[in-house]
């Protein structure tokens, strides 16, 4: 692609390299951009750099905060006995759009997979287990709503393992959502009814 501008050029590249975006799309962004008033595009990338220098993910369940702990974990109108486990902070935001979840959160930041060399000491289980360990008062419940994928049901075996030793009741999503499907992508109604329905997990 032959480029009139060598700032367009490198506008274009940077844009480029976001996931799911290739050059044709990055151009025809970057072309919008410039029709846009300056003010705009100044918010837009005010915005970004505000993003990337003062996000902080909570201490607690490291989802994304403006602050040291996440409005979810500040929040009196939560239940803190209840934790549903999650692989990223997008599921945080599909199981909240649902708004059949009144609990905290504990986000894992990935799931176990050993063909990406992810491993259990790559994610957030270990704070998970001293979070259960430390909680006053006591955790009653431990939701695993991970994605029904191979890596997903290996990820909650592994951490049904580690929570055994507490007196707590681990459960998991109704299979509402499909088999080899990703969290995300499940509809509202079928995830809310997923979470309303959870079941005892059990390791097949």
């Amino acid at each position: 692609m032959q480029f009139p501008s060598k700032l367009l050029e490198n506008a274009v590249n940077e844009i480029s390299r976001l996931p799911g975006i290739g050059k044709k799309t990055a151009l025809r962004l970057v072309l919008h951009i410039l029709k846009e008033e300056t003010a705009v595009t100044v918010a837009l990338s005010d915005s970004l750099i505000k993003l990337r220098q003062e996000i902080q993910y909570c201490q607690q369940c490291y989802n994304i905060s403006d602050g040291p702990n996440c409005n979810i974990c500040t929040s009196h109108r939560r239940d803190p006995k209840l934790i549903c486990v999650v692989e990223d902070i997008r599921d945080v935001m599909a199981i909240e759009n649902t708004a059949q979840f009144q609990g905290h959160y504990h986000v894992l930041g990935g799931i176990i997979s050993p063909i990406e060399g992810i491993g259990p000491s790559d994610l957030q289980i270990e704070s998970l287990i001293n979070r259960v360990n430390a909680s006053d008062p006591a955790i009653a419940e431990v939701i695993l709503a991970l994605s029904p994928t191979m890596e997903g049901d290996t990820t909650s075996f592994y951490l049904t393992k580690k929570l055994n030793e507490f007196d707590l009741k681990v459960t998991t999503l109704a299979r509402g959502v499909p088999i080899g499907g990703e969290l995300e992508y499940a509809d509202e109604i079928t995830l809310g009814r997923s979470i309303v329905s959870r079941r005892i997990y059990e390791a097949n």
